[in-house]
């Protein structure tokens, strides 16, 4: 009878230990200051320099199925501070100069997906409410997702979304679309990209208070970081330049030239976006962007550029949307894509109607789940991502929209005048 319960006993211990967990969710990829953010700062060390009571930083990981769990912090310092999830507050003081496992409480998490834990100081002894590495769920039933063992600081950027389009036979030489960036989406540090292809990309950025671009970029064939070490005979050269555009070179993704135009391009209007690639016959290829703004209704150039060693026509036609700063993450943006159309280079104009879902590294390895697209009701493409919401889309899903069968009016002549 003794051996029989000690086998369930052992039976049960084992099973216990097989459905709960314990996670160790590191501030550094997984923590935002979401409230007076210069009241404290998200360090690879997790937070610090956290001096102000009316910061708020949030930890978000999330579940995939309900569960109680008890959570702890691994901090160090000596001051009361608040821990909240959602209603459920609990004040803990922290009396260590060491980093210590500091029990909060237990909480009912009652559905699946992300949770977000706040932390917010009350009182400090010294100049700061101390420093935080980790938050330790324990207890945790089924399986969770969050950034580790992968790398911070695209965690905390969050994924980034794409659409490809797909194009009809033959060579294709100017790709149009149009971009409309909602009020609910406009988020700074975003780069709403319109018309990508193999080679580059051109669309809007959000980059500060006072600033907004237009940015069309070409890699140089020479693969390099650092825009210096591409050799002469493989760099990027400045065909044409529209009025007021900013020429230079980019590195860290792939290098090459980039140009722009500051312009206060506004949440709710709708932008045309014009891109023209074509061989040159002796090698190299030509990349042509155009913007065509609400407010002033009129094309402009924005640059010309030639790209050597390539011989191609028009491939990949792309759209994405990415944030790109790491404390930014938290925040969630969309844009909207419509009336897609390739025009040949005999001329013939074919509207794209099927784009394809992708997306970057950071969700392909689930450290983030807030990613989607799909189709608005006004018969447009759209893409969303970051701020920690629930519903995915899976790579590759295709989404289709109704064709106009009203191409683009352009004006070939005066584009070349331009």
């Amino acid at each position: 009878m003794k051996t029989l319960l000690c086998l369930f006993a052992t039976f049960v211990c084992i099973t216990l230990s097989a459905q709960s967990q314990q996670l160790k969710i590191g501030v550094a990829g997984n923590g935002y200051v979401t409230t007076q953010t210069d009241g404290a700062e998200i360090t690879q060390s997790g937070l610090s320099n956290w001096t102000n009571p009316a910061s708020i930083v949030s930890i978000y990981f999330y579940l995939q199925q309900p569960t109680t769990a008890d959570l702890s912090l691994y901090a160090k310092g000596h001051s009361v501070i608040k821990v909240s999830y959602g209603k459920r507050t609990f004040k803990i003081n922290l009396q260590s100069n060491e980093y210590t496992k500091i029990p909060v409480g237990s909480i009912n998490i009652p559905h699946s997906g992300y949770v977000q834990i706040n932390l917010q100081g009350i009182s400090k002894e010294g100049e700061d409410f101390g420093e935080i590495q980790q938050l330790i769920v324990d207890n945790v039933s089924g399986k969770s997702n969050y950034v580790k063992d992968f790398s911070e600081y695209w965690g905390r950027r969050g994924p980034s979304v794409h659409l490809g389009y797909t194009l009809p036979e033959g060579d294709t030489e100017w790709f149009y679309n149009e971009v409309t960036v909602p009020k609910k989406g406009e988020i700074m540090y975003s780069y709403y990209m319109a018309t990508g292809f193999s080679e580059g990309y051109f669309g809007m950025q959000y980059n500060s208070p006072t600033e907004r671009r237009i940015l069309f970029s070409v890699w140089s064939p020479f693969d390099t970081q650092d825009p210096k070490k591409i050799p002469e005979n493989q760099r990027i050269k400045m065909l044409r330049r529209g009025k007021d555009v900013h020429i230079g070179e980019f590195g860290n993704e792939g290098s090459g030239g980039q140009s722009y135009l500051n312009y206060p391009w506004k949440a709710g209007n709708t932008y045309k976006f014009l891109m023209h690639v074509k061989p040159d016959g002796n090698g190299n290829t030509i990349y042509t962007a155009y913007f065509y703004g609400a407010e002033e209704k009129c094309w402009r150039l924005i640059a010309s550029f030639q790209r050597p060693m390539t011989d191609t026509w028009y491939k990949y036609p792309h759209s994405f949307l990415e944030n790109f700063s790491p404390e930014q993450g938290y925040l969630s943006r969309e844009v909207f894509f419509g009336n897609q159309w390739a025009r040949s280079k005999e001329g013939k104009w074919t509207q794209l109607t099927e784009a394809t879902f992708t997306h970057d590294a950071t969700a392909s390895a689930k450290v983030r789940l807030d990613y989607q697209g799909g189709n608005t009701k006004d018969n447009r493409f759209y893409l969303k991502m970051g701020g920690f919401f629930n519903e995915s889309v899976p790579m590759g899903t295709k989404f289709y929209c109704k064709p106009t069968g009203k191409a683009p009016e352009i004006d070939w002549e005066s584009l070349d005048k331009l």
